[in-house]
């Protein structure tokens, strides 16, 4: 019966319907994303900052350019983050989009479940920062990003994506016009998606 049902496993996961991803091929994604600021988020005016978490819908678009091979564009919802102070609890927020453009390898397997990664860049812009301290102002960031992802085919030209990314947030933060410290946000971010191929 174990036999049987690894037999029957296997069969699962390398039996088509595969996503072919092809030189010219485009493919449209919709889900959900979680960015997590990393802890511990730098010194802000002699006190250390927190950045929350939030979750809000997101939208991939990849062309490949060479078989496995895709140049993907990372767009979302803005997603808002609480900012707190030790000693001093929440005391602000901001909203940001972060787009990132990739290139991304997705490693042929022939069967249902692809793997990819990717390394790219990100550019994060924030706005309506508010804080109960004065005027906040959250400059913008330019990083390196890294994803880690896999892809499970429902079939040809659908499949169901999960994936990770690490990307590089570093960001001044002015007070009142007074620079009071750099925030080292760096989150991870898990995401869900349809994804559709055209």
């Amino acid at each position: 019966m174990k036999h049987l049902s690894a037999a029957l496993l296997a069969a699962l996961l390398t039996a088509s319907p595969a996503l072919a991803q092809d030189a010219g091929t485009i493919t449209l994604g919709f889900g959900l994303g979680i960015v997590a600021p990393k802890d511990n988020n730098g010194a802000l005016a002699g006190m250390e900052s927190n950045i929350g978490n939030n979750t809000r819908p997101i939208l991939t678009l990849e062309y490949f350019i060479r078989d496995n091979i895709g140049i993907e564009l990372l767009g979302a919802a803005p997603f808002k983050h609480d900012i707190s102070l030790a000693g001093l609890g929440e005391i602000g927020s901001t909203k940001h989009l972060p787009p990132t453009l990739s290139v991304n390898w997705h490693i042929p397997t022939g069967g249902k479940l692809t793997p990819f990664v990717g390394l790219g860049v990100n550019y994060t812009k924030f706005f309506e920062e508010k804080s109960s301290l004065g005027t906040l102002k959250i400059k913008e960031s330019f990083g390196l990003a890294a994803t880690l992802g896999i892809d499970y085919a429902l079939n040809e030209k659908a499949a169901l994506r999960a994936d990770i990314r690490y990307i590089d947030i570093d960001s001044d933060v002015v007070l009142n016009g007074a620079n009071i410290g750099k925030v080292n946000i760096d989150p991870l971010v898990a995401s869900v998606s349809y994804v559709m191929k055209f």
